[in-house]
């Protein structure tokens, strides 16, 4: 008799309690309030790493470009305006990039852009975007300093003076910008 009893109390026990369901619930939405957060703020800083690593290569073709010839390349801003969340297109037959011998692969998320000084011995390559589409754009340069150290003013948007022209960096983040 006793063994009847006990199969009868597990036959009754056979899904999950509406307390149980709830707290399942609970722990997945309070996961959820954490998570999504952050898988933002790493698409952000995943869209930015293209800004330096293409300024790198735009670098890289600058350097080529002064062995060969003995001056850098200016390029005005291509997308000629800055693109907001979703990529724009990077026309680099019709750009001043052609000269360089530099493109981005497909779209691009900013617009990228090279200033030089008036006897092309210094430049100041920038990018800016607005990646979050928080109508505040971030702006990221590297500048090849002039023989006295002065930097040329940027094609694209970027404020040179918060840069010290050494690696690929944040224009002003004390300006409201989005550096992650």
């Amino acid at each position: 008799m006793g063994m009847q009893i006990e199969i009868r109390a597990n036959a009754r026990r056979r899904g999950f309690s509406i307390i149980e369901i709830m707290i399942a619930m609970a722990i997945i939405g309070v996961l959820a309030t954490v998570a999504i957060p952050k898988y933002a703020v790493y698409q952000l800083k995943t869209k930015s790493a293209e800004a330096k690593t293409n300024l790198g290569g735009i670098r890289t073709s600058q350097e080529a470009y002064y062995g060969e010839y003995g001056v850098f390349v200016a390029a005005n801003p291509e997308p000629a305006l800055i693109p907001g969340a979703n990529r724009a297109g990077f026309d680099a037959v019709g750009s001043d990039f052609q000269a360089l011998g530099w493109q981005p692969e497909g779209n691009v998320f900013f617009s990228y852009g090279v200033a030089i000084n008036a006897d092309g011995t210094a430049y100041t390559a920038d990018a800016g975007a607005d990646i979050d589409a928080d109508g505040v754009a971030q702006f990221w340069a590297y500048a090849k300093p002039e023989g006295g150290g002065a930097l040329v003013p940027a094609a694209v948007g970027c404020n040179v003076g918060a840069i010290t022209g050494n690696d690929v960096e944040p224009c002003d983040p004390a300006a409201g910008q989005s550096v992650f």
